[in-house]
C-alpha cells in the first residue's frame, strides 16, 4: 500500500485505494438482500423496541433471528412490527415459525397481520406459533390463537378458493410456561428453550437459542429473575426489556408517581435493574429495550444502566442489526425502503381449489355493474390475456 504524504501511522491503517466507479463493499448501515449470511453467522434484526403504544418510530416488540443454515425464527410480534419485517424483503414462506413471550397486544398483536398477509404475500404452508400455556386453559397460548381464527372467519372463508388454501392454515404449539429450560423446538441443529419470566400474571417466558456455537437469549417481558441470569450466562446477545424511568413515566406518561413506582419497579424492569441483571449474566452484548429512545430520554436510561452494568451495551431502536460470530458482533441499522411489495416466493403457487368458494347471494350480484366493467376493461383484459398465453 502506498502511503500518503501527510499521513501518521494511525491514519494510515484506516486508509485504502478505492475505485471511484465500484461499489463499496462495506457499509456503515444494513441494506436488506444486499449481504451474504455466513454459514456460521447469526444476524439479529429488532422489528420492533417500544412500548405498548406503538408509533411511527417505534414498533411494539419483537425480533427477528435469522442462522447461517437458512432458518429465520420471529420472537414476538407486537403491533406494527410486520411493517418493519415486510421492510426486510424476505420471502414469506421463510417467515413462517413464531416464538410468542406472553399473550400481552404488544407482543403478539401484529400475528394476524403475519398470518394473513403472508398468505397472500406467498406464504405456501401454515404458519406454526409457539407459545406458553396459562395458569388456565383460556389464558393460554392455544386459546388465544383459537380466538384469532375465530375473529378472522370472515376474512379466511372469502379467501378461500380464490388463493391457495394452504397459507391459510396456523399451527399451534403450546408448551408449560413452567418449564425451566426446557427444549421447545429443535430442528436444523437448532434447539430453542424456555424459561419462566415474571411479568404481570402466571403465563409469560424467556427464550434461548443455541445454533453453531452461539447463543441468543430474549427475556420479553419480565421482572429481574433468576431464571434469566441463570441461563442467558455466556449469551453471545442477550436482551432484556428496559423501561422508561420512573420520572419519565411520570412526565410523558402522566401517571402519579405511584403508578410509576408500581410499573417501573414492580411490574417491569428499572433501567439499574436492568443493568445489575447484565452485570451478572457478562454476555457479549447486552440489548436494553422496551422504553422509548428518543433524543431527550436515552441519556437517563443509559445512565441509570451505567451505574450498575459497565460491559458491552446497546440501547435498542427498530431495525438496529447485529451481525454475530464467534470473532464479533457488529452493529448497525438496517437501511430499507418504505415502499417495498412482499418478496417473490420461493416456489410455484399451487392452483385455488375452487370447491372452496362461498358464493355471494343472487341479491348482492344482482348489484354488479357488469356492462360497465366490461366495457371499461374489455380491451386492456384482452391485450393481457394475449401477453401472458391465456384463453
Amino acid at each position: 500500500m502506498t502511503r500518503k504524504p501527510g499521513l501518521g501511522k494511525h491514519h494510515e491503517a484506516n486508509w485504502m485505494e478505492q475505485d471511484p466507479t465500484k461499489a463499496r463493499a462495506e457499509h456503515s448501515g444494513y441494506f436488506p438482500n444486499t449481504e451474504d449470511l455466513g454459514a456460521d453467522e447469526m444476524r439479529v434484526i429488532i422489528l420492533g423496541s417500544g412500548m405498548p403504544n406503538a408509533r411511527k418510530s417505534q414498533a411494539s416488540a419483537s425480533i427477528l433471528v435469522e442462522l447461517g443454515n437458512g432458518d429465520k425464527f420471529i420472537f414476538d410480534i407486537g403491533s406494527e412490527s410486520v411493517a418493519n419485517l415486510g421492510a426486510l424483503e424476505i420471502p414469506y414462506d421463510w417467515l413462517d415459525k413464531v416464538f410468542i413471550t406472553h399473550l400481552h397486544q404488544d407482543h403478539f398483536a401484529d400475528l394476524l397481520a403475519l398470518w394473513i398477509g403472508g398468505w397472500t404475500g406467498g406464504r405456501h404452508g401454515p404458519l406454526r406459533v409457539w407459545g406458553p400455556s396459562g395458569d388456565k386453559p383460556e389464558l393460554g397460548t392455544k386459546a388465544a390463537i383459537e380466538g384469532f381464527r375465530n375473529s378472522m372467519l370472515w376474512d379466511v372463508t372469502s379467501r378461500m378458493g380464490e388463493v391457495p388454501s394452504g397459507g391459510g392454515e396456523v399451527q399451534v404449539n403450546e408448551f408449560d410456561y413452567l418449564g425451566e429450560n426446557q427444549v421447545v423446538y429443535q430442528e436444523n441443529g437448532v434447539t430453542i428453550r424456555s424459561f419462566p419470566a415474571v411479568h404481570a400474571i402466571d403465563g409469560s417466558v424467556s427464550y434461548s437459542l443455541e445454533w453453531n456455537g452461539l447463543k441468543f437469549v430474549f427475556g420479553g417481558d419480565t421482572y429481574p429473575n433468576k431464571w434469566y441470569v441463570e441461563y442467558a450466562k455466556g449469551a453471545d446477545l442477550a436482551i432484556h426489556e428496559c423501561f422508561p424511568t420512573m420520572d419519565q413515566l411520570v412526565d410523558n406518561y402522566k401517571f402519579q408517581p405511584m403508578t410509576a413506582i408500581n410499573v417501573a419497579i414492580h411490574v417491569h424492569t428499572a433501567p439499574s435493574a436492568f443493568g445489575a441483571v447484565m452485570d451478572l449474566v457478562k454476555p457479549r452484548m447486552a440489548v436494553a429495550w422496551h422504553f422509548y429512545n428518543d433524543f431527550d430520554t436515552r441519556y437517563d436510561v443509559y445512565e441509570q444502566i451505567r451505574s450498575t452494568y459497565d460491559g458491552p451495551l446497546a440501547l435498542a431502536t427498530d431495525l438496529i442489526v447485529f451481525n454475530v460470530t464467534k470473532d464479533e458482533i457488529r452493529v448497525r441499522e438496517a437501511i430499507v425502503n418504505p415502499n417495498t411489495w412482499p418478496a417473490p416466493p420461493t416456489m410455484p403457487p399451487e392452483k385455488p381449489d375452487h370447491t372452496l368458494l362461498t358464493p355471494r347471494s343472487d341479491y348482492i350480484n344482482s348489484g354488479m355493474l357488469s356492462d360497465l366493467v366490461d366495457k371499461a376493461v374489455g380491451p386492456e383484459l384482452a391485450d393481457f390475456k394475449k401477453r401472458h398465453g391465456l384463453d
